[in-house]
């Protein structure tokens, strides 16, 4: 490995990565593995975090370490708060464990800011001064781009936009039925299909349904993506119902914080038009026209790497180099 590295580690509601990187975005190492929630609790998921980066600083010097968790966290106190995605992650004092096995700089910042970072950075956001960006993976939180400095908010809560109701009832998502995170994100996806499963059982037969998907309970958001890239009718109303709740979130966001571009990672990636396009078409007409004129919405351009490059970029803020 050469000089100049800084390690990131991505905790997520499904997965957890570490890494090394250098300041241009070269990779030189990365490992990934299954988050323990729950009651396996997230001790399990640190110590294989711990021995990944002691791995690393056995080849090679890091100027920090970067965490991008999930929220809501504590970025002052390195705290992570129970986030809902995260169940049993409950006041684990994240930068303290870290810093104290390894003795550098460590900043610890939620997914969506890191992200936000990761894209203004490396990615779709590079060169504007006020963008968002959403997760849309596990859950649905943004970050916040504007003026061209990263807004946090009075006590780090700013951009739960996973939080916002959309809806009197649909999926649950942030412990909340209903809300922008319960309809777009993967589970959201998921339980949008089971409803769809549950209207053709009815009208077919369960049997008939069950030979040609996976029972209701265990259908992912990963299968639904998977079916929706093939033109599966029912995959297809699925995401254009999530693409639609995006819209419709995303006119509010847009009439209160006049962004210029919102960078939709996680299904956003994954299903490009075929989940962007029925947003725009909504922000098109539920935002005011002079602020859905100049802002673009597209996904994100770090792809499936976003969670290493928005973890390398928390270790540069933390040292005052982004």
């Amino acid at each position: 490995m050469g000089s100049n590295l800084y390690i990131g580690i991505d905790i997520g509601g499904t997965t957890s990565a570490s890494s090394v990187m250098d300041e241009g975005g070269q990779l030189y190492a990365r490992d990934e593995f299954e988050t323990t929630k729950g009651e396996n609790g997230w001790q399990p998921t640190v110590e294989r975090l711990k021995s990944a980066v002691s791995r690393y600083l056995e080849v090679s010097e890091a100027e920090a370490i970067g965490i991008s968790s999930g929220g809501p966290l504590n970025r002052n106190t390195g705290v992570i708060l129970s986030p809902p995605n995260l169940p049993g992650w409950d006041e684990v004092p994240i930068v303290e464990i870290i810093q104290d096995e390894f003795h550098l700089p460590v900043c610890l910042e939620n997914d969506a800011n890191a992200g936000v970072l990761a894209e203004w950075k490396y990615g779709s956001g590079k060169g504007y001064r006020n963008l968002i960006f959403l997760t849309f993976g596990t859950g649905l939180g943004a970050g916040l781009i504007l003026d061209g400095r990263l807004y946090t908010g009075t006590n780090d809560l700013a951009g739960e936009a996973g939080h916002v109701r959309l809806a009197e009832d649909g999926p649950l998502g942030y412990h909340k039925r209903g809300s922008f995170e319960g309809f777009c994100s993967g589970p959201g996806l998921a339980a949008l299909m089971a409803d769809e499963l549950l209207s053709l059982a009815n009208e077919i037969g369960e049997a008939a349904v069950l030979d040609r998907y996976k029972p209701m309970a265990e259908v992912t958001g990963k299968d639904v993506v998977e079916w929706a890239l093939t033109g599966d009718p029912l995959a297809t109303k699925a995401v254009i119902e999530s693409g639609t709740q995006l819209g419709k979130g995303l006119s509010v966001m847009i009439d209160i914080l006049n962004p210029e571009i919102v960078v939709v990672g996680g299904m956003g990636v994954r299903l490009g038009d075929l989940l962007l396009n029925p947003a725009r078409e909504v922000i098109s007409r539920e935002a005011l026209p002079a602020a859905a004129e100049v802002c673009k919405v597209v996904p994100a351009m770090l792809g499936e790497q976003i969670g290493d490059y928005a973890a390398l970029c928390v270790a540069l803020a933390g040292i005052k180099k982004l």
